[in-house]
């Protein structure tokens, strides 16, 4: 079959690379137009364009999909499918019904549940136990597409966002391939989704990525895990933004005031939440690099000092 494939980040480029590596015949890629990235703000082409140009793919970057232009582009493509991975644009009406099978998307969640932007990161942050991916057809909802392929896998309790992604990757290739045999073969089956078991993940803000230390040490460290790599999560002392990127929950009840550091020592950072505690392992200052609290309190220990206040 002829593939438009559409997609942008990472996650996206490697679905591309294993359809490549699977002699899939993808005539074009879409991708969201280059944008500024790093300290620098250089403009940066997304990972699926890099990986496009270099096995000599055509690229196309339109900065809207509501157009004639770009309708005729595709037309004239003669595809049987699009295939979308984290494009991060939601395909109009007149682009969905041009394929001769219409569109599927690989989304990272087992559908109906965490429909939206930011499935990963909600599910751990909700304490999920499993998770997976779905292939759906595309219709002009929100991920609301009936479902044709899912394959399932566990949340370990030490996952990040990141070390998830990865997992979710490694599944959702091959289960996008067998999506792709099936309607081939006209062999799929598409299954409707229960609108009423439905969970929303809204996109990521940065102001959430602000611990609040009133919250339970349990909810607290799900969301350290949850926006690691990305915002990660973070919290102040005297005005100073410190980083949070790995913590683990403390079974010991606190009656300290919610942010208050208890103790500091080779274990790490302990931290008053508010029903237990927080230990703080690892950790990054302005303009510096990631590091254990256990190597950092060699340093700064009266900063750290027991008694005083984080979220200040």
């Amino acid at each position: 079959m002829n593939i438009i494939f559409a997609g942008t980040p990472e996650f996206a480029a490697s679905h591309l690379d294993f359809l490549l590596n699977n002699n899939q015949n993808i005539t074009a890629v879409l991708t969201q137009p280059d944008r500024p990235a790093g300290r620098g703000n250089k403009m940066t082409a997304s990972a699926v364009k890099q990986l496009s140009l270099k096995r000599g793919l055509r690229v196309l970057q339109p900065a809207s999909l509501k157009s004639t232009t770009i309708e005729n582009h595709i037309m004239a493509l003669n595809a049987d499918l699009i295939v979308v991975v984290a494009y991060g644009v939601i395909l109009p009406k007149s682009i969905i019904k041009i394929p001769t099978f219409g569109c599927i998307n690989v989304h990272a969640s087992l559908l109906p549940k965490w429909r939206g932007a930011a499935p990963i990161q909600r599910a751990i942050e909700a304490g999920e136990k499993e998770t997976g991916v779905s292939v759906m057809q595309i219709d002009e909802g929100l991920d609301t597409g009936p479902v044709i392929y899912q394959s399932q896998c566990f949340i370990k309790p030490s996952d990040t966002a990141g070390d998830l992604l990865r997992t979710l990757s490694k599944i959702g290739c091959p289960s996008l391939l067998r999506c792709i045999e099936l309607i081939k073969t006209g062999s799929a089956t598409l299954i409707p989704q229960d609108h009423d078991r439905s969970s929303y993940a809204p996109k990521i803000t940065k102001s959430e990525a602000f611990i609040d230390w009133s919250e339970d040490a349990q909810q607290i460290e799900r969301k350290i895990r949850a926006f690691n790599p990305s915002p990660v999560a973070y919290t102040t002392l005297n005005s100073i933004r410190i980083k949070i990127w790995r913590a683990q929950p403390i079974e010991k009840l606190s009656t300290t005031p919610p942010g208050v550091i208890l103790s500091d020592d080779k274990k790490g950072l302990a931290v008053a939440c508010r029903d237990k505690c927080l230990r703080l392992l690892e950790v990054q200052f302005p303009g510096k690099s990631r590091i254990k609290v256990a190597d950092l309190l060699n340093s700064n220990a009266s900063f750290l000092a027991e008694g005083n206040r984080l979220g200040t």
